[in-house]
Protein backbone atom coordinates (compact mmCIF):
# COMPACT_ATOMS: atom_id res chain seq x y z
CA UNK A 1 0.00 0.00 0.00
CA UNK A 2 2.68 2.35 0.53
CA UNK A 3 3.91 2.32 -3.08
CA UNK A 4 0.83 3.07 -4.26
CA UNK A 5 0.09 5.74 -1.68
CA UNK A 6 3.50 7.17 -2.56
CA UNK A 7 2.58 7.01 -6.40
CA UNK A 8 -0.82 8.85 -5.88
CA UNK A 9 1.29 11.40 -4.26
CA UNK A 10 4.14 12.17 -6.87
CA UNK A 11 0.79 12.28 -9.46
CA UNK A 12 -0.40 14.98 -7.29
CA UNK A 13 2.53 16.87 -6.99
CA UNK A 14 3.25 16.48 -10.89
CA UNK A 15 -0.10 17.66 -11.05
CA UNK A 16 0.40 20.96 -9.69
CA UNK A 17 3.76 21.49 -11.35
CA UNK A 18 2.00 20.93 -14.34
CA UNK A 19 -0.46 23.99 -12.82
CA UNK A 20 2.77 26.28 -12.20
CA UNK A 21 3.66 26.13 -15.80
CA UNK A 22 0.01 26.57 -16.97
CA UNK A 23 -0.33 29.28 -14.44
CA UNK A 24 3.29 30.99 -14.87
CA UNK A 25 4.31 30.71 -18.86
CA UNK A 26 1.40 29.44 -20.52
CA UNK A 27 -1.20 31.64 -19.15
CA UNK A 28 -1.78 33.77 -22.19
CA UNK A 29 -0.59 31.35 -24.89
CA UNK A 30 -3.35 28.98 -26.69
CA UNK A 31 -2.73 25.93 -24.11
CA UNK A 32 -3.74 28.19 -20.79
CA UNK A 33 -6.33 29.60 -22.80
CA UNK A 34 -7.61 26.31 -23.30
CA UNK A 35 -7.13 24.86 -20.53
CA UNK A 36 -9.02 28.03 -18.88
CA UNK A 37 -11.55 28.53 -20.96
CA UNK A 38 -10.53 32.17 -21.27
CA UNK A 39 -10.40 35.02 -23.92
CA UNK A 40 -6.86 36.68 -24.93
CA UNK A 41 -7.95 40.19 -23.37
CA UNK A 42 -8.40 38.43 -20.21
CA UNK A 43 -5.62 36.29 -19.66
CA UNK A 44 -3.29 39.51 -21.07
CA UNK A 45 -4.96 41.31 -17.52
CA UNK A 46 -5.00 38.70 -15.31
CA UNK A 47 -1.73 37.35 -16.38
CA UNK A 48 0.50 38.51 -13.09
CA UNK A 49 -2.08 37.17 -10.96
CA UNK A 50 -1.81 33.53 -12.83
CA UNK A 51 2.04 33.73 -12.05
CA UNK A 52 1.22 34.24 -8.47
CA UNK A 53 -1.10 31.57 -8.52
CA UNK A 54 1.10 29.36 -10.18
CA UNK A 55 3.72 30.13 -7.72
CA UNK A 56 1.65 28.85 -4.96
CA UNK A 57 0.68 25.64 -6.90
CA UNK A 58 4.56 24.83 -7.19
CA UNK A 59 5.16 25.38 -3.31
CA UNK A 60 2.33 22.74 -2.66
CA UNK A 61 4.41 20.52 -5.26
CA UNK A 62 7.50 21.09 -3.60
CA UNK A 63 6.28 20.72 -0.22
CA UNK A 64 4.85 17.13 -1.29
CA UNK A 65 8.03 15.83 -2.74
CA UNK A 66 9.57 17.24 0.51
CA UNK A 67 7.46 14.96 2.55
CA UNK A 68 8.11 12.24 0.26
CA UNK A 69 11.45 12.28 0.76
CA UNK A 70 11.35 11.84 4.17
CA UNK A 71 9.86 8.55 3.59
CA UNK A 72 7.81 7.47 6.73
CA UNK A 73 9.05 10.53 8.36
CA UNK A 74 7.05 12.79 6.18
CA UNK A 75 3.79 11.86 6.90
CA UNK A 76 2.75 14.80 8.79
CA UNK A 77 3.91 17.17 5.88
CA UNK A 78 2.38 14.82 3.11
CA UNK A 79 -1.21 15.16 5.39
CA UNK A 80 -0.49 18.75 5.46
CA UNK A 81 -0.19 19.68 2.08
CA UNK A 82 -2.92 17.38 0.71
CA UNK A 83 -5.23 19.10 3.02
CA UNK A 84 -3.78 22.79 1.98
CA UNK A 85 -4.55 20.90 -1.68
CA UNK A 86 -7.79 19.63 -0.57
CA UNK A 87 -9.28 23.13 0.79
CA UNK A 88 -8.21 24.94 -2.22
CA UNK A 89 -9.81 22.50 -4.18
CA UNK A 90 -12.93 23.12 -2.28
CA UNK A 91 -13.01 26.62 -2.07
CA UNK A 92 -11.69 26.34 -5.84
CA UNK A 93 -15.06 24.27 -7.04
CA UNK A 94 -17.10 26.74 -4.92
CA UNK A 95 -16.38 30.07 -6.21
CA UNK A 96 -14.23 29.56 -9.61
CA UNK A 97 -14.91 26.24 -11.44
CA UNK A 98 -16.86 22.84 -10.44
CA UNK A 99 -14.04 21.06 -13.12
CA UNK A 100 -11.79 21.82 -9.76
CA UNK A 101 -13.38 19.63 -7.76
CA UNK A 102 -12.55 16.59 -9.57
CA UNK A 103 -9.02 17.34 -10.80
CA UNK A 104 -7.69 19.26 -7.81
CA UNK A 105 -9.84 18.85 -4.35
CA UNK A 106 -10.91 14.77 -5.49
CA UNK A 107 -7.06 13.20 -5.79
CA UNK A 108 -5.33 15.31 -3.07
CA UNK A 109 -8.70 13.69 -0.58
CA UNK A 110 -7.82 9.62 -1.86
CA UNK A 111 -4.20 10.90 -1.07
CA UNK A 112 -5.39 12.13 2.47
CA UNK A 113 -7.16 9.24 2.79
CA UNK A 114 -4.04 6.24 1.42
CA UNK A 115 -1.91 8.62 3.96
CA UNK A 116 -4.18 8.19 6.64
CA UNK A 117 -5.03 4.93 6.45
CA UNK A 118 -1.01 3.33 6.06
Amino acid sequence: MPIITNLIIVLIALLHVYFLVLEMFLWDKPAGLRAFGQTQEAATASKVLAANQGLYNGFLAAGLFWGLSLGTGGTAIKVFFLCCILIAGLYGAATASRKILFVQAIPAAIGLALVLSA
